[in-house]
């Protein structure tokens, strides 16, 4: 048996069984939700027909039951479970909940489970002894019984391939998300592949009918857009759910490290009540959730030493060197370095009777400050325009 045939099975089993994984966490939370439930199970039956048809699996399987070929009625039940599944998300995403749509799946659902329990049962009425790893489908394509059991995988194969790229064609123009759209290209493209693997299977099937060896596409054209397909509608299915995720993750972590600037200027000053423990394995929304509390809570510490004098000099100081663009940044990174120092040397800079509006101001424009602060000569340049600013005044 060459190891070469192990490599292409190797990748997308291991994707598969990776998203699989990842999946996890969520079903366990939500295994109650449709859509959870089916993407989930779609991965599971999808990283099991690959595991089966593994070449080195298939021999096992063989060695271990001591029933030659019983990879073939497992590998093809999970194949069509996933078939299955996949239709039936499709359908939830393309109609409302509806007492007919929820008709319409119990049927899908009845009809291949019918498939599933005709490939046993061909299974076990056929006469397969010779054990074939590659070419199983070609090899008993004449044999009664299992020419029934080759077909009845590869028909029902191709009619949710055929379904499934109808619906989806049909439904592609009316799409507006764009997570939504992405998956549904990789989908189409998945099951084109799907529809590319049956021709190969059944034109190599026929071939043999007829007399003609043509095995030659079943083992080795066939194969590698069953696992594209596979690694395809795996991509396809999980995209449409991770990829808003994704999207709040990347906004999340961009913001919390535009605000880590200024909270760490800010992070010198007791905090107004016991900081939780969150750690650096926490999720990420917690953390951000976390450090805007802190800044928040440092601006009402502030509050009494936010001098509004000084912002509005280094807004115009700011404005003159900078542009306006950069003013308000500039001048609350002044400011509030400005008032650290006091509230650190106890100094207030506005009287407690009259609260300044600096700290309203400042809560508007936070990435803007904490931007600001990563250019400390920028902002010392500004302060020292505004200082020089009011020194002038005072001296007229």
């Amino acid at each position: 048996m060459s190891p070469h045939f192990h490599i292409p099975y190797a990748v997308p089993t291991v994707l598969l069984a990776i998203a699989l994984v990842s999946r996890a966490p969520t079903f366990l939370r939500a295994w109650r939700d449709p859509e959870v439930r089916a993407t989930t199970l779609l991965l599971l039956w999808a990283t099991a027909v690959l595991v089966v048809i593994t070449p080195a699996n298939i021999d096992r399987l063989n060695r271990l039951t001591g029933v030659p070929n019983i990879a073939s009625p497992w590998a093809y039940s999970f194949l069509t479970a996933s078939c299955a599944t996949g239709l039936a998300m499709i359908i939830r995403w393309r109609e409302a909940p509806s007492p007919r749509r929820q008709r319409t799946i119990r049927r899908l659902y009845g009809a291949y489970a019918g498939v599933v329990v005709a490939l046993w049962a061909t299974f076990a009425l056929a006469d397969a002894p010779v054990p074939r790893i590659y070419d199983l489908d070609t090899y008993y394509a004449d044999t009664p019984w299992m020419r029934e059991h080759i077909l009845l995988y590869l028909l029902a194969h191709l009619a949710s391939c055929v379904v499934s790229t109808r619906l989806l064609a049909k439904w592609f123009p009316q799409i507006a998300h764009p997570w939504l759209k992405a998956g549904v290209v990789f989908l189409q493209i998945g099951f084109s592949s799907g529809l590319v693997y049956d021709a190969a299977k059944l034109t190599a099937v026929t071939a043999r009918w007829c007399g003609t060896d043509w095995d030659v596409l079943s083992t080795r054209a066939a194969p590698p857009f069953a696992l594209a397909q596979a690694a395809l509608l795996a991509v396809g299915f999980i995209v449409p759910q991770a990829g808003p995720a994704l999207t709040a993750w990347v906004r999340d972590r961009a913001e919390y490290r535009r605000l880590r600037p200024l909270w760490r200027t800010v992070k010198v000053l007791a905090p107004a009540s016991a900081k939780a423990r969150i750690g650096f394995w926490s999720p990420l929304d917690l953390r951000l959730l976390q450090r805007r509390q802190r800044i928040h809570d440092a601006l009402r510490l502030l509050a009494c030493h936010l001098d509004h004098g000084l912002y509005a000099r280094a807004g115009r100081a700011a404005a003159a060197l900078h542009g306006e663009d950069a003013a308000d940044g500039l001048a609350g990174a002044v400011t509030v370095l400005a008032a650290v120092a006091a509230c650190r040397e106890g100094t207030p800079a506005a009287p407690a009777d009259r609260p300044p509006r600096t700290a309203v101001d400042l809560s508007d424009h936070l990435d803007a400050v904490s931007l600001a602060l990563r250019h400390p000569r920028t902002v010392d340049g500004v302060r020292r325009r505004a200082t020089s600013t009011e020194s002038l005044n005072v001296h007229v």
